[in-house]
């Protein structure tokens, strides 16, 4: 009989797995990156514009710049690493972007960057992943939603903001639930499971939401919080 705890590290250990991370200069994405590091896994940590002053120093993480709305840089990103790493256990598509002006305002330029960005990125990375994984029957998608892709915001709780949570934003992160939905249909049966995870509201300790912002959005959870 198997040793339970062997067993359970089997499934669900990360220790020596190789992550590749998009958006890991962000906020949400530095978190993910020490995630991995701290459970022993080897992270491939990935932005458009790298800032040293926001990382990781850690023996087992390498950066690189990628451009994920450019299928060139994603397929050249890719091929460097596939030289380095004989597979990718987990791929998280966390790189996003937002535009915050009135709706009524929206400039077609900014539109289509959350589109490039959010959509687009999303795809091309989760095309160039499967290139990647497809001999090896293998590999773990996780991709990075949100609430929005799921409710509306509600305007009131935006009254002294100026980073109001935009249409295009809540679009592209249906969009990337319902890419989730297909692309884990799709892909089952070379072995590769993809999943998406909604995050709610995130505190930014280097660009505070107001006072009131965080009172009111967390009368609408549950925890209060």
């Amino acid at each position: 009989m198997k040793n339970s705890s062997n067993f359970l590290h089997d499934i669900f250990g990360l220790e020596n797995k190789t992550v590749l991370l998009t958006g890991a200069a962000g906020q949400l994405g530095r978190v993910i990156s020490k995630g991995f590091l701290d459970v022993g896994a080897k992270v491939i940590a990935t932005d458009l514009t790298l800032d040293n002053t926001k990382f990781i120093n850690h023996e087992n993480i390498s950066y690189f710049s990628m451009d994920i709305t450019s299928k060139k840089s994603v397929n050249i990103i890719f091929e460097d690493i596939k030289s380095n790493h004989s597979q990718i256990d987990i791929l998280i598509n966390n790189a996003g972007v937002s535009t915050f002006e009135p709706f009524e305002e929206r400039k077609e330029e900014s539109f289509d960057w959350v589109l490039d960005v959010n959509l687009k990125g999303t795809f091309l990375c989760i095309q160039e992943y499967f290139k990647h994984q497809e001999n090896y029957k293998y590999g773990n998608i996780i991709n990075i939603a949100s609430i929005y892709g799921l409710i509306s915001p509600d305007p009131r709780i935006y009254i002294d903001s100026d980073r109001k949570n935009s249409e295009v934003y809540g679009a592209t992160k249906a969009g990337i639930i319902q890419m989730t939905k297909y692309f884990a249909v799709h892909l089952a049966q070379n072995g590769i499971r993809v999943n998406s995870i909604s995050p709610g509201g995130i505190y930014n300790p280097e660009n505070p939401q107001s006072e009131h912002f965080i009172n009111e959005y967390s009368k609408r959870n549950p925890m209060r919080r």
